[in-house]
């Protein structure tokens, strides 16, 4: 019973308890499918880097330097190589880097590992990733019914009138 009353508490949106939760699920609930697929993304590399790191600082640097050379290329290719110059905000500009440091710390770390494109041989590894996209997805669907989730457009006039 004191269990309940302390989780809801801590997820109740007035609550001063856990002051990072609150905006975690708000920005859980307003995820574009486009962004929840770029966090599965993300928690599949997250496994396979956690299964297979390797410390040395060889790797890392080279990926760290492709990713400079890479998303540099693609900042370009999307800002300044068209009619008409875009300015990206913020995130969109960073994971332009980051993911080719992703891409490329990924092929050094699973080099040799027998695996088939991104699939590990081993069914536990593969079951641990698509389960938690599974869990981040079933989370997300949850919180868009939720009071979490921005008002629509619609529900924005409703309110107005």
């Amino acid at each position: 019973m004191i269990g309940r009353g302390i989780l809801a508490a801590a997820f109740h949106p007035r609550s001063s308890n856990l002051f990072f939760v609150h905006p975690l699920l708000r920005y859980l609930a307003n995820l574009s499918a486009g962004m929840l697929i770029l966090w599965c993304y993300f928690v599949w590399y997250l496994v396979v880097l956690v299964r297979y790191f390797d410390p040395r600082p060889r790797l890392w640097l080279t990926s760290l330097g492709l990713s400079v050379i890479i998303g540099a290329a693609l900042l370009i290719n999307t800002t300044a190589s068209g009619r008409r110059r875009v300015k990206l905000e913020p995130w969109p500009m960073f994971r332009l880097f980051v993911t080719p440091f992703c891409v490329s710390s990924f092929a050094a770390l699973v080099k040799e590992h027998h695996f088939i494109m991104i699939f590990s041989p081993k069914w536990g590894e593969m079951a641990t990733a698509a389960g938690l996209c599974a869990a981040l997805c079933t989370a997300v669907l949850a919180l868009k019914k939720s009071r979490y989730a921005a008002p629509t457009p619609d529900q924005d006039l409703a309110r107005a009138q």
